[in-house]
């Protein structure tokens, strides 16, 4: 079954830090370039970072510098770790492949608020 499933949002502080995860199924992670976006209220869906299957990554230059993407090729599991978060950055993320492709999972929220 084609799946992804995100997690490990919440909210935090501005400043604040948090790692969110993708489960993809096999037939989406293998062998494809996977990314992390995000939507906020009122707003388009974004790419926010991607990685590429040689672990060559690219980012938003909104969050060039705070955030880091990775995978682990043996879990099919895509992560996104989140620092210095802002206020702007508060929206729901999604993981999905680079270029997107199909249907999204639930997302994750990630509410930065003080």
């Amino acid at each position: 079954q084609v799946q992804l499933v995100e997690s490990g949002g919440g909210s935090v502080q501005p400043g604040g830090s948090l790692r969110v995860s993708c489960a993809a199924s096999g037939s989406i992670f293998s062998g494809n370039a996977m990314g992390w976006y995000r939507q906020a209220p009122g707003k388009e869906r974004e790419l926010v970072a991607g990685i590429f299957i040689s672990g060559s990554t690219k980012y938003a230059d909104s969050v060039k510098g705070r955030f880091s993407i990775s995978r682990d090729n043996a879990k099919n599991m895509v992560y996104l770790q989140m620092n210095s978060l802002k206020p702007e950055d508060t929206a729901v993320y999604y993981c999905n492949k680079m270029p997107p492709f199909g249907r999204w999972g639930q997302g994750t929220q990630v509410t930065v608020s003080s």
